[in-house]
């Protein structure tokens, strides 16, 4: 039987995954064409995912750390080379069907103090009513080159259920409306945590042609209410819903849970990614939306969260998202 799921090694990147006829995930049609990938479709993303203020940590192993501004003034998802650009090398693993990952990242690879070991494990099954589940699974350790380092990894799969140019039409639910204020950089302007004003967890939204236009990261209340009680391996929490969608026209439905706190919700507004040689189609604004698990955005340069983020020799960075796929009718699209 072919498995709904592709996976490629560089940027471990998630290049299919499919339901009936129908990719859910942005993509391009051959692997070679990942190493120009700029809208980061499918990747693995690290050493620290998301916005780091400044493009600088201010205080890691007793020193500050210059890093690549690559998105305004600040570092974004790990600099222009991150983890999401890397060849990392696959291997089979267990009667599961499995896939592994890895890559080591040497110290300074794109400023970042420290050696780190990172693996990710994904596992695909239809799950007990039939629906299609990707499971991911990442794993970090330092190991040397520096006393410690900071990690905050994601997945960046942009979805499109519609199966047209853009997002429209699509319903969607987000497991919380609690926020981390951000400015036009895209950084928190404090350590607060407040409601989002457009968006509650209480009811489904359409997703427009332009509107709503989000690109935040939202926080789940047992994080917004005590921060530093997130563990630095989630793998054994709570798995949450971060939101559910489906479009009316395909009846696809796309359920995201992680163990993570927090999640980046984006709605495509700077997709600008041109056709490919071997026809894949330009892509343009709203051509997809992403659900990012991940850590609290700048989270290395608050000291209330610095604990999410902050690896040192001994210990395990680990986090698992979740994608859930099927074919049918609108029950299950508000949360319960």
């Amino acid at each position: 039987m072919t498995s709904p799921t592709t996976f490629i090694p560089r940027g471990a990147i998630l290049q299919e995954l499919k339901v009936g006829n129908h990719n859910l995930v942005l993509n391009f049609h051959s692997a070679g064409e990942y190493a120009n990938n700029p809208a980061h479709f499918g990747a693995t993303i690290g050493r620290i995912a998301n916005r780091v203020a400044g493009a600088r940590i201010q205080q890691l192993d007793g020193r500050a750390w210059a890093l690549e501004a690559n998105n305004g003034e600040n570092s974004l998802h790990g600099g222009s080379q991150g983890w999401g650009k890397k060849v990392w090398t696959p291997r089979s693993a267990d009667d599961d069907g499995s896939e592994v990952f890895s890559y080591r990242s040497p110290h300074l690879d794109e400023g970042f103090p420290g050696d780190v070991a990172v693996s990710v494990r994904c596992v695909t099954r239809q799950n007990e009513v039939g629906r299609t589940e990707v499971q991911m699974d990442y794993e970090a350790r330092l190991e040397g080159g520096a006393g410690e380092t900071a990690v905050n990894i994601t997945n960046h799969s942009y979805f499109n259920l519609s199966g047209a140019d853009t997002i429209d039409g699509t319903e969607a639910w987000l497991g919380s409306n609690l926020h981390l204020p951000l400015d036009a950089g895209g950084i928190p302007i404090s350590t607060d945590i407040k409601p989002y004003g457009d968006i509650d967890n209480q009811t489904a939204f359409a997703l427009g042609k332009d509107w709503p236009e989000v690109d935040d990261c939202f926080v789940f209340p047992h994080a917004a209410a005590d921060p530093g009680s997130v563990p630095l391996d989630t793998r054994e929490g709570e798995l949450r819903v971060c939101g559910k969608f489906w479009h009316p026209e395909t009846k696809l439905h796309l359920e995201v849970a992680s163990t993570e706190p927090a999640f980046q919700f984006y709605t495509g507004k700077y997709i600008d990614v041109d056709a490919r040689p071997d026809g894949t189609p330009a892509r343009g604004p709203r051509a997809g939306f992403c659900v990012e698990p991940s850590r609290f955005v700048d989270a290395v340069n608050r000291e209330e969260w610095r604990s999410q983020v902050v690896l040192k020799p001994g210990e395990v960075y680990g986090s698992r998202i979740v994608y859930t796929a099927w074919i049918g009718g609108p029950d299950g699209v508000v949360g319960e």
